[in-house]
């Protein structure tokens, strides 16, 4: 986001009467707007800046979803082209719990612009760019493409009851179609999706707009051991089937597949001394586990080993709400707290017998507690961070201030943007507009595109700086 006095509408108004061009305009200075710390005064509005993004669209499915998974397809992976297609199952939080229901979307058309970090314009003058702007402007304020066909995501949904509200939701990695959903009602269950999975990739009008109808359906398991309601679950990505839930009364139960079923060890791991609120499977180990914990401590577990943790360490100075477990570097583990910090850890510095100073980096930009944290599938050093301040932010740990390199950057673009000086220089982006942000997923077969859920809906963007290389402009 950008703060300025918006010219936009007054451009495009002479720009169509034939007047003054855009460059007699009197310009306002523009710099970037920190929630928190920026106040608007009279007269500013927030825009956003469509070119920062290769692809950008907001949609709402009705009752607002806390949670929702990406179900992997067969559509082919590391996928770059225009238009994308992708699936994915949410779980809605309703006024009133008969009036619940699981959602699985098929969601086509996923328009956008591959954009380069520098313009390959910048060569030809500043006219070009100008002429880029103006591209940008009216591409994103219009929905339809040079041939009259909509740029607007189709979304088509089929919809499960499920009585109570849908605290968290995950398809397994293996097979998507299996879900396992966590209720505020204490009962974890595990749903066959393929039936509606089937009717959507079949058809391009099933479900469209949201006519379909509420369906009743059983779920394979139906686990009531639980003694509270919970947020924590995780299926193995080692060990199909494999999977944890833990709930606000600080247990842990692991189900084993079984049969077409699964198998629920009744005696609980107790390690925490207060709620549950994350779990991950290692991705390389089939037994071990990380868990977060309102008693500010992450602990590590192998469930040979049932009495206690392998390994606990203090996290946080505050409830540790979400964690993440690195799959392209498996010895670093992402925390994030309910006082706004997050941190990474190196497991490498943990042992049985010592456990050392784990963090390796800590970051204190957001204001609020971190709701979601999420390495990327596919850059180890790149993850993503949503925040109760609504903020959604991306950071790549490899980065390190330059400034040479920020100068002659700033030269070469000739940016008009003040960027604040407290920024870290591993903040690689921030996308704003979402209200009290829940969740963010990367999508596995489509490097650099994110999906986040907010109470007025879901977003899907792919900002332009990621899954990118700086052209070398002296070639």
């Amino acid at each position: 986001m950008v703060r300025s006095i918006n010219p936009k509408k007054a451009k495009r108004k002479n720009k169509n009467k034939g007047e003054a061009s855009s460059s007699s305009m009197p310009s306002m200075p523009t710099r970037v707007w920190q929630p928190g710390v920026d106040k608007l005064e009279d007269g500013e509005e927030l825009q956003c800046d469509p070119s920062a993004y290769n692809s950008l669209h907001g949609f709402h499915v009705g009752w607002p979803c806390l949670s929702f998974d990406i179900l992997g397809d067969k559509l082919g992976l590391n996928r770059t082209e225009f238009p994308h297609t992708l699936y994915m199952v949410a779980g809605t939080q309703a006024e009133k719990a008969p009036l619940n229901s699981i959602g699985l979307f098929k969601i086509s058309n996923v328009s956008g612009k591959r954009r380069d970090v520098v313009p390959k314009t910048l060569v030809n003058g500043d006219d070009a760019m100008e002429d880029e702007d103006e591209e940008d402007e009216d591409s994103d304020s219009d929905e339809e493409s040079e041939d009259g066909a909509s740029t607007a995501p189709v979304i088509q949904v089929r919809r499960v009851a499920h009585h109570g509200c849908v605290n968290r939701i995950r398809a397994m990695p293996q097979n998507p179609h299996i879900c396992v959903s966590w209720a505020d009602s204490g009962h974890v269950q595990v749903w066959d999706m393929s039936s509606h999975l089937n009717a959507l990739a079949e058809s391009e009008t099933e479900g469209k707009d949201g006519t379909s109808p509420v369906l009743n359906q059983a779920p394979l398991v139906n686990f009531s051991g639980h003694k509270d309601e919970g947020y924590a679950i995780d299926w193995s990505p080692a060990a199909a089937g494999r999977l944890l839930s833990g709930d606000c009364m600080s247990m842990i139960h692991l189900w084993e597949p079984a049969s077409g079923s699964w198998t629920v060890d009744p005696i609980p791991l107790a390690g925490h001394t207060a709620s549950v609120e994350d779990l991950q499977w290692s991705p390389t180990e089939t037994n071990v586990f990380a868990s977060c914990s309102v008693d500010k401590t992450v602990a590590v577990w192998d469930v040979r080993e049932r009495k206690s943790p392998v390994l606990s360490f203090k996290a946080h100075d505050a409830d540790v709400n979400v964690i993440s477990w690195n799959r392209l570097a498996s010895c670093m583990l992402a925390s994030g707290s309910d006082d706004g910090t997050f941190s990474i850890h190196d497991l490498r510095a943990c042992s049985l017998k010592n456990v050392g100073d784990t963090k390796v980096a800590h970051f204190e930009y957001h204001k609020h507690p971190i709701t979601s944290i999420e390495w990327s599938a596919h850059e180890s050093s790149t993850l993503a961070v949503s925040s109760g301040d609504n903020q959604l932010t991306i950071w790549d740990l490899s980065l390190e201030k330059d400034e040479e390199e920020e100068a002659e950057f700033k030269a070469q673009t000739k940016e008009q943007v003040n960027t604040p000086q407290d920024l870290p220089p591993q903040l690689l982006f921030v996308h704003q507009g979402q209200k009290d942000l829940k969740e963010l997923h990367w999508h596995n077969q489509i490097p650099g595109m994110i999906i986040s859920t907010a109470s007025d809906g879901f977003n899907i963007l792919m900002p332009y700086n990621i899954q990118n290389t700086l052209p070398d402009l002296a070639a």
